[in-house]
């Protein structure tokens, strides 16, 4: 219970005036920190979220990959230029920002995540990894600017923001296969 007054505490801290503008002010911040965040949120309220609806998780994702399919749609509109663009021009595009991240990302991938076998796991570090190797390319390389509200300095931060986390990636998935986790749980 503890662990959700704290998502939702996070959640609110997210969605207030000043928090907004300041986080989305900066490219960088907006994408690889608030977004993020948001996404930690949801997990944070999940538990309480199985114990209140129990036959929905069971009945919706028992496997585990509806979850994960969800969260990759979600996750690769968010993922576009355009999509950054339109959070800070249109109000119900910034709301459905504030509602899919928490909710259909952060919770869909941590209902899935316990469930998924570890090759499923290992797809999921791979597509993010590769998807995010992509995004450093066309943010980097771009000679135009992608995002009408950012600068393109921001814009080339971004992608290599996107490089480190996509090589952090790689390396905590290379370690993964070298090290057996289960001696440390």
């Amino acid at each position: 219970m503890k662990q959700a007054i704290y998502g939702l505490i996070l959640y609110v801290f997210l969605m207030i005036p000043p928090v907004v503008h300041l986080s989305e002010s900066i490219m960088s911040i907006h994408m690889h920190m608030q977004m993020p965040l948001l996404g930690i949120a949801g997990m944070f309220m999940t538990p309480f979220l199985q114990k209140k609806f129990p036959s929905f998780f069971k009945k919706w994702n028992e496997n585990g990959i509806p979850g994960i399919i969800l969260f990759f749609i979600v996750f690769f509109y968010w993922l576009l230029p355009r999509a950054m663009d339109e959070t800070l021009i249109l109000t119900h595009v910034e709301v459905f920002k504030f509602i899919s991240w928490p909710f259909l990302i952060g919770v869909s991938l941590r209902d899935s995540w316990a469930k998924l076998s570890n090759a499923w796991k290992n797809a999921v570090y791979i597509i993010v990894s590769v998807a995010y190797l992509g995004m450093a390319w066309l943010y980097i390389f771009s000679p135009d600017q992608l995002c009408n509200n950012y600068l393109i300095v921001e814009q080339r931060t971004l992608g290599w923001g996107f490089l480190l986390i996509a090589f952090c990636i790689l390396l905590y998935f290379v370690q993964t296969l070298f090290i057996d986790q289960s001696q440390y749980e």
